[in-house]
C-alpha cells in the first residue's frame, strides 16, 4: 500500500546532527510522531548516550531533540509498505532535505538502520555530501526487530551521535 510521510523534519537553526529513519511505523503514522512505537528503543538509546530521561510527550521529544541539537527526518518522503517493515518497503520517493540544510548547519547525518541507509546511498547521497562535506553514517536499527542488538549494545554503537555533538 502506498503510503505517503505524515509528518515534518524536526530541527531549527542549531541543529548539528541529522538522524533519518526510513519510514514511519504504523504505530507512528497513527499517533503523528516519530519513533512512537514503545518497543522502539530510539528515545531510550538517545537518552542514553546523552545522560538524559528520555522524553516521553511528543512537546518533550521535540525540546530533546532542539536541545540536544539534533534533527530528525526520514529518507522516504513516500512509499510502498506493507506494515512497518523495512524489508518491506519498495517504491522509495527520496526525501527532498534541502529545508533541513538550508534552515541549520548540520554537520553529519546518521542512518537509523540499514534500510534508511540503503535510501541515503541512493538517492540523498549527493546532496548529504554537499551540505555537509561528509559520508551518512550507518547505525544499527533502534527498532525491536533488530534483535541482533541488546540495549547495551546499542548505545554503545550509537554513541558516535554524542561524540559528533561534543565536536560540532
Amino acid at each position: 500500500m502506498s503510503q505517503t510521510h505524515p509528518f515534518k523534519p524536526i530541527f531549527d537553526k542549531n541543529s548539528k546532527i541529522l538522524i533519518l529513519g526510513s519510514f514511519p511505523s504504523i504505530v507512528s503514522r497513527k499517533i503523528g510522531f516519530y519513533y512512537a512505537n514503545p518497543q522502539n528503543r530510539f528515545w531510550r538509546v538517545l537518552a542514553g548516550i546523552l545522560n538524559a530521561t528520555p522524553p516521553v510527550s511528543t512537546d518533550e521529544k521535540i525540546k530533546f531533540l532542539l536541545t540536544h541539537r539534533i534533527a530528525i527526518y526520514d529518507a522516504a518522503i513516500s512509499c510502498e509498505i506493507k506494515g512497518s517493515s523495512d524489508a518491506k518497503i519498495t517504491a522509495v520517493e527520496p526525501a527532498n532535505l534541502e529545508s533541513i540544510f538550508s534552515g541549520a548547519h548540520v554537520v553529519q547525518v546518521f542512518a537509523n538502520g540499514g534500510k534508511a541507509h540503503e535510501i541515503c546511498k541512493k538517492h540523498l547521497k549527493t546532496q548529504i555530501l554537499n551540505a555537509t562535506g561528509r559520508e551518512v553514517v550507518k547505525l544499527p536499527s533502534t527498532s525491536s526487530a533488530n534483535a541482533n542488538f541488546n540495549f547495551e549494545r546499542l548505545v554503545r554503537e550509537w554513541a558516535v551521535v554524542a561524540e559528533a555533538l561534543k565536536y560540532s
